[in-house]
């Protein structure tokens, strides 16, 4: 009986640490390579004191991040700005929100086989991202160094069509964001999202041409976001990953590796 009651106590022991014991949950968040992976990395480590294990899910692409959000594949995604995520919202039916503004990434033109914005000759072609908001981020950045004019109710869906003035005939080749680095060498500028850009090598602030000004409207509107299905806004996990995200770790990480490429704006 002894034995019994011995054995007994044994487990209601062992039960009783298990139970006192930290519990882990999981966090699964979709990522850009660069940067955005590489800053969920660094708050990974700031997750982990609290109990959450952060799962970093890498996408080469800025659709498949969303629809995978909105099915419940993902927890929260980290790629795009709102004004890009309002757009798909918009064309694709998703329920995503914003819950916090990271960081911004500013867009700068590249040169190609024109070393120059000045050498730039009539005719000469220029890509520019393909999807909707970051179009008309690009157009804008073109018309800010006189290039073209757009139409004075230009917003942020701008495309080609909204051109409304072209004085040196240039030719606007719309692509895809992820082939704007790779065709540089055919085209004469390309004006290159941030985490693309990064990705091969390039650095806004020390490789681009002109970048847009940090000081701008688009500093705020064009802010990297966390993104959650709508419902999810107050789940503690994700409160949990923004203030990681906030924090000064992360703050130095990234001053420290990007040098003006990526700025943090909390």
């Amino acid at each position: 009986m002894k034995k019994l009651i011995a054995i007994v106590l044994c487990i209601a022991l062992a039960l009783a640490f298990t139970g006192c014991g930290k519990k882990t949950e999981t966090l699964k968040v979709g990522a850009s390579v660069t940067p955005h992976a590489q800053i969920l990395a660094v708050a990974k480590d700031v997750l982990a004191e609290q109990g959450i294990e952060l799962e970093i899910v890498e996408f080469s692409d800025y659709v498949i991040p969303n629809t995978s959000l909105e099915s419940g594949d993902l927890d929260a995604n980290y790629f795009q700005h709102k004004p890009y995520m309002d757009d798909f919202n918009a064309g694709h039916g998703t329920h995503l929100v914003s819950v916090a503004a990271i960081h911004y990434e500013p867009f700068g033109i590249y040169a190609g086989k024109t070393a120059s914005i000045e050498a730039l000759a009539d005719g000469a072609t220029i890509s520019v991202p393909n999807d909707g908001s970051n179009e008309a981020r690009a157009l804008k950045l073109l018309e800010a160094q006189g290039l073209i004019t757009l139409k004075a109710d230009a917003g942020y869906t701008a495309t080609v069509r909204d051109i409304a003035e072209n004085p040196k005939n240039l030719n606007i080749v719309e692509m895809e964001a992820a082939q704007l680095t790779i065709s540089l060498q055919d085209v004469d500028l390309a004006v290159i999202n941030g985490n693309y850009a990064l990705q091969a090598g390039l650095n806004a602030a020390t490789d681009a041409l002109v970048t847009e000004d940090p000081n701008s409207d688009a500093a705020q509107t064009y802010a990297n976001i966390i993104a959650v299905k709508e419902g999810s806004e107050n789940d503690e996990r994700i409160q949990k990953l923004i203030a990681a995200l906030e924090s000064d770790t992360v703050r130095d990480y990234i001053n420290n590796t990007y040098s003006g490429a990526v700025v943090p704006i909390f």
